[in-house]
């Protein structure tokens, strides 16, 4: 059979192909993986909170927790340590006795409650403090 483009034998565009394959599955194997440190964006949070704990700028979660179950009880169910200017915070969501979701935010520094959310809140645009 031949090529209707070139005139020339199908079996020489399919070598053709199956060399060209070759070489870019060699290329990909040889390639550096396009992420040099190895680790993502997940794994660079959690170096990062573990050594605001280490230099004390940060408490331990379970302190935390402590101090948050004493002033607003409930079952924790999502913990995000972020960085807002230059102060550490403790976003918190947990589910109240009363089956109520609710947002906390605490200085990560001095488990200080810094604001409360509830879902009703946010659908009435209240918020505590």
């Amino acid at each position: 059979m031949l090529c209707l483009a070139c005139r020339t034998p199908t079996r020489h565009h399919t070598a053709r192909l199956a060399l060209a394959a070759l070489a870019l599955w060699a290329a990909a194997l040889a390639a550096p993986p396009a992420v040099a440190s190895g680790k993502d964006d997940h794994d660079h949070d959690h170096d990062r909170a573990r050594q605001a704990v280490q230099a004390g700028q940060v408490l331990p979660l379970p302190a935390v927790l402590e101090r948050l179950q004493r002033e607003v009880p409930g079952q924790v169910l999502e913990v995000e340590l972020e960085q807002e200017r230059d102060r550490w915070i403790y976003e918190i969501k947990l589910l109240t006795p009363a089956g109520q979701l609710t947002k906390v935010k605490l200085d990560a520094r001095t488990a200080e409650v810094l604001r409360v959310k509830s879902r009703d809140d946010q659908l009435t645009g209240r918020e505590h403090r």
